[in-house]
């Protein structure tokens, strides 16, 4: 062959293989309807929409009651709800065009306000992996008796992942723990932004909330999923995406990505785990395949004989979930996660009116094996919750930059009942 030859091959492969990555990474939403259903529903009308969701190229479950559905499958969708007599509403008729002025909305305030180092950051915007990792170090530094950073790990991309380890000063190394974490899944900014409001409060709003501190210690990791994170912040077309960034070989093309919290190694690879690398709930080709699930991994071993309660924030639903994920059976100890995501719950319905509801995974979402919520129970963690925030945007998962400041105030008031009540059942022994 010749060099002519072979360069030509080259670069047809080379033009191949971009199409197969263009194709993977395809996530434009135009045209696209957000469709709410009205429960109750029968056991045939909950095992049809179970059903829907498998089919992730016509049907996205974006919360229990919600469907986003690609118009080539529209006609497909109706005659479906009609046969099975479920009433829904049409809540959004392009989600893509919505998607778009939200991403557009944030882009502009990033633009407006550039952060310069000082310790604050507002919640008039979503900020960049960096802006979160600068604000973590500027506390450190203004608060050098109190607030310590730890690089936890490093992502697939080659980002520093950094955790904050907040104290009350006093030197004493005995205390108890509570593990935070945000960001597992990349299109929920939300998620890291009600983490950098905790670490708010916490820091500095020392006064108002040293109780918190006094037996305690809070560790604080505002984005597990750095890479994806930062992946849906650079168009909106990407803007939806969730799994990590770690391409994989699959049937002569490209996926991108695993779910990071079906990527623990407890019950991995059973139900509401997908084996397909194109899958968003794909567990990845094997436990803790990805370095982001290894860090929180690290995290809850790390902590887990004074840990108390491992409180990992997702987007959306208003919901506190407890173990188990992977089973609709309960723990022995359900009634001590219920009376603690009851204390949340409550203080968020007299503060705000905002209804939580509360219970096991598996029987007020559905079935989520391999999560970092089981894994840190089952580990020794008393109390382990993922906590989904309310919706927000048209589709749930891009809340507009006007509703930041609201939903993480809410949502602190969650944190700190719980995290109360925790204190009351665990004392520092």
């Amino acid at each position: 062959m010749t060099a002519t030859r072979q360069v030509v091959r080259v670069a047809a492969t080379a033009a191949l293989i971009c199409v197969i990555l263009i194709a993977a990474e395809a996530t434009n939403y135009d045209g696209y309807k957000l469709y709410r259903f009205s429960a109750p529903w029968t056991k045939q009308q909950h095992n049809l929409l179970a059903q829907m969701a498998l089919k992730e190229d016509a049907y996205e479950l974006v919360a229990p009651n919600r469907f986003v559905v690609n118009p080539a499958y529209l006609e497909e969708f109706h005659e479906a709800l009609k046969q099975h007599d479920l009433s829904y509403q049409l809540v959004d008729a392009d989600v893509g065009k919505t998607i778009r002025e939200n991403f557009e909305k944030n882009h502009a305030m990033q633009k407006l306000f550039t952060y310069k180092g000082e310790t604050r950051l507002g919640t008039h915007q979503y900020y960049s992996h960096e802006v979160i990792n600068a604000y973590l170090e500027s506390l450190a530094k203004a608060y050098p008796k109190r607030v310590f950073v730890r690089k936890v790990g490093i992502s697939f991309e080659g980002r520093d992942l950094k955790a904050l380890i907040i104290t009350n000063g006093d030197g004493r190394n005995d205390k108890n723990v509570i593990l935070v974490d945000g960001g597992f899944h990349a299109r929920e900014w939300i998620s890291p932004a009600a983490a950098i409001y905790a670490i708010e409060q916490l820091v500095e709003n020392f006064e108002e909330n040293k109780d918190l501190l006094e037996d305690f210690d809070w560790i604080v990791l505002p984005v597990v999923n750095a890479d994806g994170y930062e992946y849906t912040q650079t168009s909106a077309e990407n803007r939806m995406w969730r799994k990590t960034r770690k391409p994989l070989f699959h049937n002569g093309g490209i996926c991108y990505g695993t779910d990071p919290n079906r990527n623990f190694d407890f019950h991995w690879m059973e139900g509401g785990a997908s084996s397909d690398p194109c899958s968003n709930t794909f567990a990845g080709p094997k436990p803790f395949s990805e370095p982001e699930a290894m860090v929180v991994r690290d995290l809850i071993h790390s902590y887990k004989e004074k840990g108390q309660m491992y409180l990992t924030l997702h987007s959306y639903g208003s919901l506190i979930l407890y173990p188990w994920g992977w089973s609709s059976d309960l723990p022995d100890t359900w009634p001590d996660l219920h009376e603690v995501a009851d204390a949340g719950a409550e203080a968020i319905k007299a503060a705000t009116g905002t209804s939580y509801t509360i219970g096991s995974s598996t029987n007020v979402l559905y079935v989520a094996a391999g999560a970092s919520d089981d894994y840190a129970f089952n580990a020794g963690f008393p109390i382990s919750f993922t906590m989904e925030l309310p919706a927000g945007g048209s589709n749930g998962f891009d809340p507009p930059v006007e509703s930041i400041d609201s939903t993480v105030k809410e949502t602190w008031v969650g944190i700190r009942a719980m995290a109360l009540k925790v204190i009351e059942k665990y004392p520092l022994v």
